[in-house]
Protein backbone atom coordinates (compact mmCIF):
# COMPACT_ATOMS: atom_id res chain seq x y z
CA UNK A 1 0.00 0.00 0.00
CA UNK A 2 0.91 3.68 -0.84
CA UNK A 3 2.91 5.10 1.77
CA UNK A 4 3.00 2.25 4.60
CA UNK A 5 5.70 0.23 6.33
CA UNK A 6 5.23 -3.53 6.94
CA UNK A 7 7.17 -5.68 9.09
CA UNK A 8 6.96 -9.42 7.65
CA UNK A 9 7.95 -12.44 9.01
CA UNK A 10 11.43 -10.51 11.12
CA UNK A 11 13.48 -12.72 13.73
CA UNK A 12 15.96 -11.81 14.82
CA UNK A 13 18.62 -13.80 16.95
CA UNK A 14 22.28 -12.78 18.55
CA UNK A 15 24.88 -15.24 19.81
CA UNK A 16 25.37 -15.11 23.56
CA UNK A 17 28.76 -17.32 24.35
CA UNK A 18 27.68 -19.94 21.71
CA UNK A 19 24.19 -19.83 22.64
CA UNK A 20 21.70 -18.83 20.16
CA UNK A 21 19.21 -15.89 21.63
CA UNK A 22 15.74 -15.20 19.53
CA UNK A 23 14.51 -11.27 20.73
CA UNK A 24 12.52 -11.23 17.99
CA UNK A 25 10.62 -14.71 17.00
CA UNK A 26 7.92 -13.47 13.68
CA UNK A 27 7.09 -10.05 13.75
CA UNK A 28 4.56 -8.87 11.38
CA UNK A 29 3.25 -5.50 11.55
CA UNK A 30 1.71 -2.66 9.33
CA UNK A 31 1.83 1.10 9.84
CA UNK A 32 0.31 3.48 7.79
CA UNK A 33 1.45 7.28 6.96
CA UNK A 34 0.89 9.30 9.82
CA UNK A 35 -0.43 6.68 12.14
CA UNK A 36 0.79 6.94 15.93
CA UNK A 37 1.96 4.13 17.40
CA UNK A 38 3.28 3.26 20.83
CA UNK A 39 5.40 0.01 21.69
CA UNK A 40 5.91 -1.25 24.87
CA UNK A 41 7.07 -4.17 27.21
CA UNK A 42 9.16 -5.61 29.82
CA UNK A 43 12.82 -4.63 29.93
CA UNK A 44 14.56 -7.56 27.04
CA UNK A 45 11.46 -8.13 25.37
CA UNK A 46 12.61 -6.97 22.37
CA UNK A 47 11.48 -3.03 22.14
CA UNK A 48 14.45 -1.36 20.74
CA UNK A 49 15.95 -4.27 18.91
CA UNK A 50 12.07 -4.29 17.20
CA UNK A 51 12.75 -0.22 16.36
CA UNK A 52 16.09 -0.36 15.10
CA UNK A 53 14.87 -2.72 12.92
CA UNK A 54 11.87 -0.88 11.29
CA UNK A 55 14.10 2.22 11.22
CA UNK A 56 16.32 -0.25 9.22
CA UNK A 57 19.86 0.69 11.75
CA UNK A 58 19.78 -3.11 12.14
CA UNK A 59 18.56 -5.94 9.67
CA UNK A 60 16.80 -8.82 10.64
CA UNK A 61 18.13 -12.22 11.41
CA UNK A 62 15.10 -13.25 8.37
CA UNK A 63 11.85 -11.65 6.94
CA UNK A 64 11.63 -8.12 5.44
CA UNK A 65 10.54 -4.63 6.03
CA UNK A 66 8.63 -2.99 3.32
CA UNK A 67 8.89 1.25 2.70
CA UNK A 68 6.31 2.55 0.50
CA UNK A 69 6.41 -0.97 -1.29
CA UNK A 70 9.95 -1.79 -1.41
CA UNK A 71 11.79 -4.23 0.15
CA UNK A 72 14.81 -2.29 1.87
CA UNK A 73 16.87 -4.58 2.69
CA UNK A 74 17.76 -5.57 -0.66
CA UNK A 75 19.26 -1.92 -0.82
CA UNK A 76 23.12 -2.11 -0.14
CA UNK A 77 24.64 -0.72 2.54
CA UNK A 78 25.44 3.11 0.79
CA UNK A 79 21.84 3.27 -0.74
CA UNK A 80 20.74 2.51 2.67
CA UNK A 81 22.15 4.73 4.61
CA UNK A 82 20.77 7.13 1.92
CA UNK A 83 16.95 6.14 2.49
CA UNK A 84 17.39 6.27 6.07
CA UNK A 85 19.31 9.84 5.91
CA UNK A 86 15.59 10.87 3.68
CA UNK A 87 12.94 9.10 5.10
CA UNK A 88 13.63 8.25 8.90
CA UNK A 89 14.09 10.26 11.93
CA UNK A 90 15.45 9.09 14.79
CA UNK A 91 15.16 10.17 18.15
CA UNK A 92 16.86 8.51 21.65
CA UNK A 93 16.41 8.97 25.36
CA UNK A 94 19.84 10.43 25.54
CA UNK A 95 19.78 12.92 22.90
CA UNK A 96 23.73 12.17 21.30
CA UNK A 97 24.16 16.12 20.43
CA UNK A 98 28.01 16.96 19.94
CA UNK A 99 29.06 19.20 22.43
CA UNK A 100 31.36 21.46 20.34
CA UNK A 101 28.54 22.39 17.97
CA UNK A 102 26.10 24.82 18.74
CA UNK A 103 22.01 23.94 18.52
CA UNK A 104 21.58 25.20 14.75
CA UNK A 105 25.07 23.60 14.00
CA UNK A 106 23.86 19.92 15.18
CA UNK A 107 20.48 20.11 13.35
CA UNK A 108 22.11 21.30 10.16
CA UNK A 109 24.34 17.78 10.46
CA UNK A 110 21.89 15.46 8.73
CA UNK A 111 21.37 18.00 5.48
CA UNK A 112 25.26 18.39 5.37
CA UNK A 113 24.98 14.32 5.39
CA UNK A 114 22.62 14.01 2.75
CA UNK A 115 24.68 16.45 0.43
CA UNK A 116 22.73 20.11 0.70
CA UNK A 117 24.53 23.01 0.67
CA UNK A 118 25.90 24.79 3.79
CA UNK A 119 23.10 27.27 3.32
CA UNK A 120 20.34 25.65 2.55
CA UNK A 121 21.09 23.31 6.17
CA UNK A 122 21.29 26.02 7.66
CA UNK A 123 17.92 27.81 6.38
CA UNK A 124 16.71 24.42 7.30
CA UNK A 125 18.12 24.13 10.68
CA UNK A 126 16.53 27.97 11.78
CA UNK A 127 12.87 26.58 10.30
CA UNK A 128 12.29 23.32 12.18
CA UNK A 129 14.23 24.86 15.26
CA UNK A 130 11.87 27.67 15.30
CA UNK A 131 9.31 25.24 14.89
CA UNK A 132 10.25 23.56 18.08
CA UNK A 133 10.48 26.75 20.13
CA UNK A 134 14.16 27.51 19.87
CA UNK A 135 14.02 30.39 17.60
CA UNK A 136 16.31 31.96 20.26
CA UNK A 137 18.62 29.62 21.31
CA UNK A 138 20.46 29.01 18.00
CA UNK A 139 23.99 30.15 18.87
CA UNK A 140 24.09 27.72 22.25
CA UNK A 141 25.68 24.87 22.86
CA UNK A 142 24.23 21.74 24.45
CA UNK A 143 25.67 22.15 27.92
CA UNK A 144 24.21 25.75 27.88
CA UNK A 145 20.41 24.20 27.20
CA UNK A 146 18.34 22.62 29.66
CA UNK A 147 17.71 18.90 29.53
CA UNK A 148 14.41 19.66 27.76
CA UNK A 149 15.86 22.44 25.32
CA UNK A 150 18.63 19.76 24.39
CA UNK A 151 15.90 16.85 23.77
CA UNK A 152 13.99 19.50 21.71
CA UNK A 153 17.24 19.61 19.45
CA UNK A 154 16.91 16.18 18.97
CA UNK A 155 13.36 16.24 17.90
CA UNK A 156 14.75 19.07 15.49
CA UNK A 157 17.45 17.02 14.39
CA UNK A 158 15.44 14.10 13.83
CA UNK A 159 13.40 16.28 11.66
CA UNK A 160 15.36 18.70 9.86
CA UNK A 161 15.18 16.26 6.17
CA UNK A 162 11.34 16.26 6.54
CA UNK A 163 11.01 12.51 7.44
CA UNK A 164 7.69 10.90 6.35
CA UNK A 165 8.80 8.38 9.55
CA UNK A 166 9.92 9.43 13.49
CA UNK A 167 11.27 6.95 15.77
CA UNK A 168 11.87 7.44 19.31
CA UNK A 169 13.29 5.39 21.84
CA UNK A 170 12.28 6.15 25.17
CA UNK A 171 12.76 10.33 24.42
CA UNK A 172 11.03 11.38 27.78
CA UNK A 173 12.43 8.70 30.16
CA UNK A 174 15.87 11.19 30.84
CA UNK A 175 13.21 13.96 31.53
CA UNK A 176 11.23 14.77 35.01
CA UNK A 177 7.77 14.37 34.33
CA UNK A 178 6.74 18.37 33.45
CA UNK A 179 9.62 18.15 30.85
CA UNK A 180 8.96 14.79 29.54
CA UNK A 181 5.13 15.53 28.64
CA UNK A 182 6.25 18.61 27.39
CA UNK A 183 8.49 16.70 24.58
CA UNK A 184 6.10 14.30 24.31
CA UNK A 185 3.33 16.98 23.47
CA UNK A 186 5.89 18.46 20.65
CA UNK A 187 6.06 14.95 19.20
CA UNK A 188 2.38 14.47 18.99
CA UNK A 189 1.82 17.88 17.33
CA UNK A 190 4.84 17.43 14.73
CA UNK A 191 2.75 14.74 13.69
CA UNK A 192 -0.30 16.21 13.29
CA UNK A 193 1.19 18.68 11.71
CA UNK A 194 3.34 16.94 9.71
CA UNK A 195 1.67 13.95 9.28
CA UNK A 196 4.76 11.92 9.69
CA UNK A 197 3.96 8.23 10.79
CA UNK A 198 5.46 8.17 15.00
CA UNK A 199 6.45 4.99 16.47
CA UNK A 200 7.51 5.49 20.04
CA UNK A 201 9.06 2.89 22.62
CA UNK A 202 8.62 3.74 26.13
CA UNK A 203 7.84 2.13 29.24
CA UNK A 204 5.29 5.17 30.34
CA UNK A 205 1.87 3.78 30.14
CA UNK A 206 0.22 6.74 30.67
CA UNK A 207 2.25 8.24 27.86
CA UNK A 208 1.48 5.30 25.33
CA UNK A 209 -2.34 5.86 26.08
CA UNK A 210 -2.73 8.96 24.38
CA UNK A 211 -1.56 7.26 21.13
CA UNK A 212 -3.99 5.90 19.08
CA UNK A 213 -2.49 2.33 19.04
CA UNK A 214 -0.53 0.43 21.66
CA UNK A 215 1.54 -2.89 20.53
CA UNK A 216 2.97 -5.02 23.62
CA UNK A 217 6.01 -7.14 22.80
CA UNK A 218 5.73 -10.63 24.88
CA UNK A 219 8.39 -12.97 24.12
CA UNK A 220 9.49 -11.55 21.01
CA UNK A 221 5.92 -11.24 19.61
CA UNK A 222 3.55 -8.33 19.38
CA UNK A 223 0.29 -8.17 21.25
CA UNK A 224 -2.41 -5.31 20.05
Amino acid sequence: MKESIEVRDAFKAFGNGGKRVEVLRGINLFFSRGERAAIVGASGAGKTTLLHILGVLDRPTSGKVFYWGEDVFRLNERDLALFRNREVGFVFQFHHLLPEFSALENTMMPCLIGGLSKKEAADRAEAILTQVGLRDRLPHKPGELSGGEQQRVAVARALVMDPKVLLADEPTGNLDKKTGESVFDLLLELNKVKNVTLVIVTHNLQLAGRLSRQIRLVDGLPIE
